[in-house]
């Protein structure tokens, strides 16, 4: 297995990707001519927002709770995107269409203050309005993940509270969970497994992370961790369909003793955790629930 093949974040080479349009301040420019200024606030501190976004059967999924968290990311750190929401969704779609992608396709829009009169902290030295990228490639989650699931390793950084840095605001600035990641990649994981400061299972560094208990599926409250949209929709399709969904605390030790995991993403939907710390989670086999939980998912989000 290569190194794009261990990670969570992986999908299919695609030929494709070579020729598409990236979409940058109003336009469109060749993938290896797409640029930002070196004085870019997101370059330059990681001063900025972003969403990723799932383009299945000509439609993006859940958008408009992925536009609420952009907008409210932005306004949170005050930073004007520049564009409404219908500006926004336009950006969006003229970069889908540009490129002739209507199934498939895997969405990021990048939103940073903008370009500053030297490299420092200070928004006030902003000298322009805010930079958008859009990215769309296609992008087909590895079956091979769905069939043998995830290894994930507990690290040793924990997620933070709100007072240090929300997770919430879906920043660019991603080192402590990157840092997280690393520790799993050496450890020969495919993801790290986070702790929250006072020692509960709070999410992986770029997924979320549910357990099974009998029928149940039980995922962090959030309070410490990144409150996914797919997260979201698994447990109100899980719930819709008379089952039980829990946001509670649980410790790794529960995990440990779980009948069944599995991660959420936008990129990957719903796919099985088989090992956790080196440790099998019940037979070490994706489980009869997460897949039932990864159907009712897709049929909610109308991709089955």
């Amino acid at each position: 297995m290569t190194t794009e093949q261990a990670s969570a974040q992986a999908y299919k080479a695609d030929a494709r990707n070579d020729n598409v349009l990236v979409y940058v301040n109003g336009q469109f420019v060749p993938r290896n001519e797409a640029r930002v200024s070196v004085f870019d606030s997101g370059f330059v501190l990681g001063d900025g927002v972003w969403e990723g976004l799932r383009l299945v059967k000509g439609r993006l999924i859940s958008l408009e709770a992925h536009l609420d968290r952009l907008f409210e990311g932005a306004r949170s750190i005050q930073l004007d995107i520049g564009l409404s929401r219908e500006g926004v969704v336009k950006a969006v779609q003229d970069t889908l269409d540009r490129n002739g992608m209507t199934d498939g396709a895997h969405v990021r829009l990048m939103v940073t203050r903008g370009v500053k009169k030297t490299p420092n902290q200070d928004p006030r030295f902003v000298i322009g309005p805010a930079t958008i990228v859009i990215v769309a490639e296609y992008k087909t989650p590895l079956p091979e993940a769905k069939a043998k699931g995830y290894a994930l390793f507990t690290s040793t950084f924990r997620t933070t509270g709100p007072d240090q840095f929300d997770l919430r605001l879906n920043s660019h600035s991603r080192l402590n969970l990157i840092q997280a990641l690393i520790q799993a990649i050496n450890a020969g994981a495919d993801e790290a497994l986070m702790l929250d400061p006072r020692g509960f299972v709070a999410s992986c560094n770029s997924t979320n992370f549910f357990i099974v208990r009998g029928r149940e599926l039980w995922t962090s409250t959030s309070l410490y961790s990144f409150k996914g949209i797919t997260q979201q929709n698994v447990i109100d399709a899980w719930r819709n369909a008379g089952n039980v969904a829990r946001e509670c605390d649980f410790t790794l030790a529960q995990v440990y003793s779980a009948d069944e995991a599995f991660v959420t993403g936008t990129l990957g939907g719903v796919t099985p955790v088989t090992k956790v710390d080196g440790r099998s989670i019940d037979d070490g086999k994706p489980g009869k629930v997460t897949k039932e939980a990864s159907e009712l998912y897709l049929r909610s989000v109308g991709a089955l």
